[in-house]
């Protein structure tokens, strides 16, 4: 393997220069930074990343950490993440963590030690103080060398701790759909996947109980099923819905997979969407225009929300007041949903 010496060596200049070059920290001569390049090249050098974690520079990546890479949720927003970051020439790492707390300290603390340009945290937090502290000790870690941890639909970790922030409006999309189904005349709201201890679910279950305060009712807690944002959830919650017995004439998945599990269950237990139950999802991923009927949800600004959270991360000292930032979200009325009792519109 080459070194930097024989990079040096072959390009006519110091080693502490070649280090510079690869640094990118102090100001080298074009033409002797061509060079040095070039020596890289037909030398195939390959950078040591622990040697310039060393050094104290980054290494020119994106640390991009989710739950399920398979989960379309996180796919849209990693292709803002990696759109963004291949426009600022960096290259973009994917970490799973399985939604694994201890296994998002720990990544992170990978990352950190790695000197990534920005370490972007992405889905919900869990509330739990223990964990909140150890991700705010790694913000400042990642910021005493250079980097940055990004939250992206995670609420901040607190005043002073230096961590970029890009959220949507959880509360605002459940409230509105709620409001939705409410203003319809549905009465009896069925709830599916409340992930207790979860931002994300947390938040979504504040907004679904403030539209019912503000119309003068109260959600029917045997109508809140907990779980988790899953297809096969949103199947097992309707069809143990279905078994209570409970009346009901709309649901409100807590995601779009959790609804499209509980169309199925719901066709399988008789009931016709929309004319029997009305169905609402939650984040306007490509499955909502996949089922059928096409379904009522809230829109989520996803790839938005990955573009903006690695803009922000590498341009934190020029843009210092918008390192928090809330984008919108609205619902998106489809065929899913309709007044209770009434005949369905015909096209």
């Amino acid at each position: 393997m080459s070194t930097v010496r024989d990079v040096a060596k072959r390009a006519g200049v110091s080693a502490s220069t070649v280090s510079r070059v690869m640094g990118g920290t102090y100001p080298v001569a074009a033409a002797t930074r061509a060079r040095v390049l070039k020596a890289m090249r037909e030398l195939d050098y390959v950078v040591n990343a622990h040697a310039r974690a060393l050094g104290g520079s980054t290494n020119k990546t994106v640390a991009f950490v989710v739950d399920d890479v398979t989960g379309p949720f996180y796919a849209h927003i990693a292709r803002g993440v990696e759109e963004q970051a291949s426009a600022e020439g960096r290259l973009c790492m994917l970490c799973t963590t399985h939604g694994d707390p201890q296994r998002v300290l720990a990544v992170v603390e990978m990352m950190r030690e790695q000197r990534a340009d920005a370490v972007i945290v992405v889905g919900g937090a869990w509330e739990d103080k223990a964990y909140q502290d150890r991700m705010a000790h790694f913000a400042h870690a990642l910021d005493r060398v250079g980097s940055r941890l990004v939250l992206v639909g995670r609420p901040p970790l607190g005043e002073g701790v230096p961590a970029t922030v890009v959220d949507y409006d959880n509360e605002a999309g459940a409230f509105a759909m709620t409001t939705h189904l409410l203003s319809a005349g549905h009465r009896r709201i069925a709830y599916l996947a409340r992930v207790p201890g979860l931002s994300t679910s947390t938040q979504r279950i504040s907004g679904f109980t403030r539209a019912h305060e503000l119309m003068g009712l109260s959600p029917d807690p045997a109508l809140i099923l907990d779980g988790n944002f899953t297809r096969a959830h949103g199947y097992r919650a309707a069809q143990e819905l279905l078994a209570s017995g409970a009346e009901f004439s709309a649901v409100f998945a807590g995601t779009d997979m959790v609804a499209a599990g509980a169309l199925q269950a719901l066709r399988e237990g008789g009931l016709r969407v929309p004319e029997d139950v009305s169905l609402a999802g939650y984040d306007d991923i490509p499955v909502a225009i996949d089922v059928y009927p096409a379904l009522t949800t809230v829109h989520v600004p996803h790839e938005e929300l990955g573009r903006t959270a690695v803009r922000l991360a590498l341009h934190r000292e020029e843009l210092p007041e918008s390192q928090h930032q809330v984008l919108g979200t609205h619902i998106v009325i489809r065929s899913s949903t309709r007044a209770p009792g009434r005949s369905p519109e015909i096209p």
